[in-house]
């Protein structure tokens, strides 16, 4: 089973699982240190069922994930994938769940990953190249990669500025050099039939992640993170022509809600046409999920 696209009013590619069902608790507190970054105070924390249902109320399903950044942290993800995988499961109909697996596991890591895809249905993979510590064209992770080509699932890479760690001494050790789109480029070229997001936009390399999803066409782009009202102009302008088929909605939730996204969504300017391609139609065909519309062709 998997989310009726006909139905949906969106689909929001971008939303993080910040609380366990089953070990009965939360992510590290640096999440806190996050809803300062983007102004909501203490930021809320949502399970599986708990995001199903808030998606559910407003006709919307969503990419879910937790994030592993064990080499960092020296701490397991929370929930874990397999949490993760499995609650969506029982909430198919709103809850398309992706994975994480940290690179520095290893071969270890390379063997979670294929169980992951092979036998609890997983549609994609999330890094977080800052938080783990890592360049997305190191060697040492292209196994990992292998696994997601393998199975034609997506691999979704936080880009640009990052508000983990934001505001705190030395940014809480987190290094933003690793979150560079150029470095995605190398994957994309090695990688030619993988599908690969860069979430966010990515300040301060927005026109290096243009770059990237208009040369490589299994490239995207999705809109978490930041408001509309932010967006620089670049992005707004390739989002209306060359990217038109490439760009997707993404909310960050809970660190900023769709609500407060499509408001603002609202008053940018978009083309008509354009609109229902963002919101669900572009993340639908990439997914594989029932009742999308036919491709369009590659741009670029």
């Amino acid at each position: 089973m998997s989310p009726d696209v006909s139905t949906l009013t969106a689909i929001d590619v971008h939303t993080h699982v910040h609380r366990s069902v089953r070990a009965g608790q939360d992510q590290a507190a640096g999440n806190q240190d996050m809803g300062a970054y983007f102004g909501i105070g203490s930021m809320p924390h949502y399970t599986v069922p708990e995001l199903a249902e808030y998606y559910r109320q407003r006709n919307m399903a969503c990419v879910a994930f937790t994030i592993d950044s064990v080499s960092q942290t020296g701490s397991e993800p929370v929930p874990d994938n397999f949490e993760v995988a499995e609650l969506a499961a029982e909430h198919a109909d709103v809850i398309i769940p992706f994975a994480s697996v940290d690179p520095a596991r290893g071969a270890a890591g390379v063997r979670l990953a294929r169980r992951l895809a092979a036998d609890f249905g997983v549609r994609g993979f999330k890094f977080h190249p800052s938080t783990q510590g890592f360049y997305p064209n190191d060697r040492a992770a292209y196994p990992l990669y292998e696994v997601i080509a393998e199975h034609g699932l997506v691999a979704l890479f936080h880009t640009g500025q990052t508000g983990a760690g934001a505001g705190t001494p030395g940014g809480g050790g987190i290094r933003l050099k690793y979150a560079n789109p150029m470095h995605i480029d190398d994957v994309a070229a090695d990688f030619p039939g993988l599908d690969i997001i860069l979430a966010h936009p990515s300040f301060p390399w927005q026109d290096e992640a243009l770059s990237v999803a208009t040369h490589k066409p299994r490239v995207y782009i999705d809109l978490s993170g930041w408001s509309p009202k932010y967006f620089p102009p670049q992005l707004v302008r390739y989002a209306n022509s060359l990217l038109r088929h490439k760009v997707m909605f993404g909310s960050d939730f809970p660190a900023l809600t769709p609500d407060r996204w499509i408001k603002d969504f609202e008053n940018l300017d978009i083309k008509p046409e354009v609109r229902p391609l963002i919101m669900k139609e572009n993340a639908a065909r990439l997914l594989g999920l029932g009742g999308a519309v036919p491709s369009p062709g590659e741009e670029g």
